[in-house]
Formats: structure tokens, C-alpha cells, sequence
């Protein structure tokens, strides 16, 4: 196992998740996944583990807090301490629609997908990256967090209340040696798109390392 403190994911995709899965284990970060799709999950482990890195993965509903907790929980007790923590889910497209269509409950079910879901997963690591040297926690978001759309308006608002709460971790937990930062992805994400997962993935890798400003904007 590495004297490097566990990497984790959580909201674990084919996407960014892999790339930045991939980044944090070559500098040696055993690797622990979180996200619904067991399949998928089992899947992404299978690569990085053929690529000499130390990973486990655990299924869990992101936003059914106590699962949440047991799958971190588990990866904790895999992998070692966690040092650092991604917390980056996918937001269900059903919820792209115009403001004056939006329901309700598309405002609950994306606030505890993007915010509650985040507290949760903050609140189990904490003692882990308390007790860590250089730890961190990490969160990424839509550009619509920068720039709201009457269009998009259920992952503006929750993109929204996600920034403030990050934001409100960095100045909180700055004095305790924990870095909190956010970047956000304005624009397509993925292979071949404006965004590559592996460009972002390395900015990621550098906001840990340079523990520099809470939010990172990538246009």
C-alpha cells in the first residue's frame, strides 16, 4: 500500500472520475470509487488496476446518506486513510428544462444530489483528512454555476447552493490545513469535446498540489 494517503471518488464515472482516478494513482493514491452503477464501477476498478493501481470500489446511492458513509467507510478500510476526496457527481439530464417548467421535487432531487449528498460525503472523510497531511476536497460543477440559464435552471440553482457551500468549506477548514476547491467546467466535457477529462483531470491534480484559490474556472 502507498504511504500516500487514499484518493476517493465520489459520483465515480467513465469520464472525469476515470481520468482523474488515473492522475492520482500514478503519483501513487490507492484509488477508491463511489457511485450507483456497480457494473460500470467494476469496470472502471478492472482498468486501473491493469494499470498497477491500487484500487476498490464500492456501490452506493450517493444521496442515501448512511449508504454513503458504509461505502467510505468500506474504501477506508481497503485502502487506508483518505487524504483526499473528489465529489463529483452527474446530474440527471431530466432535469434540464426552463425555469418556469421546473417542479419542485427537480429542486429537491438536485440539491441532494449537489449539496446535501456533498455534506454528507464531507462529513465522513473529515476525520480522515484531518489527520492527513496537504488533505484536500475537491468539487467539480457545470458552467452554469458561473453562468445561469432560464434554460438549465435546476443545475444553476443547485450549482449555485454547491459553490457557496464550497466555498464556505475552504475558509473553514483553510486554518485546520485542509484545502477545499471547486472547478468549473463551462462547456462540453469528455474525449474529443472543448474539455478533455484528462486536462481537467490534471488541473485537478494541481489545485491539491498548489492549494492555492477556492475556485478554478475553466472556459
Amino acid at each position: 500500500m502507498s504511504n500516500t494517503g487514499a484518493f476517493v471518488v465520489i459520483g465515480a464515472g467513465p469520464g472525469l472520475g476515470a481520468a482523474a482516478a488515473r492522475r492520482f494513482g500514478r503519483a501513487g493514491h490507492a484509488v477508491g470509487l463511489v457511485a450507483r452503477d456497480a457494473d460500470r464501477l467494476a469496470a472502471m476498478a478492472a482498468d486501473l488496476t491493469s494499470d498497477g493501481i491500487t484500487t476498490s470500489a464500492e456501490s452506493a446511492d450517493i444521496t442515501d446518506p448512511r449508504a454513503l458513509e458504509a461505502s467510505l467507510g468500506a474504501l477506508r478500510e481497503q485502502l487506508g486513510p483518505i487524504q483526499v476526496a473528489l465529489f463529483s457527481p452527474r446530474p440527471s439530464l431530466s432535469w434540464i428544462k426552463p425555469v418556469l417548467d421546473t417542479e419542485p421535487s427537480d429542486l429537491a432531487n438536485a440539491l441532494s444530489l449537489n449539496v446535501v449528498a456533498a455534506a454528507a460525503a464531507v462529513r465522513t472523510v473529515l476525520p480522515d483528512l484531518r489527520n492527513q497531511p496537504n488533505s484536500t476536497l475537491l468539487f467539480t460543477t457545470g458552467g452554469a454555476a458561473v453562468e445561469p440559464h432560464r434554460d438549465r435552471a435546476v443545475s444553476a440553482i443547485a450549482y449555485a447552493a454547491e459553490s457557496a457551500y464550497v466555498r464556505m468549506l475552504h475558509d473553514a477548514l483553510a486554518p485546520q490545513g485542509i484545502h477545499a476547491a471547486q472547478i468549473t467546467i463551462v462547456g462540453p466535457l469528455g474525449p474529443g469535446a472543448l474539455h478533455e477529462p484528462d486536462t481537467v483531470a490534471q488541473h485537478l491534480w494541481c489545485m491539491h498540489t498548489d492549494r492555492g484559490q477556492p475556485l478554478t474556472v475553466l472556459r
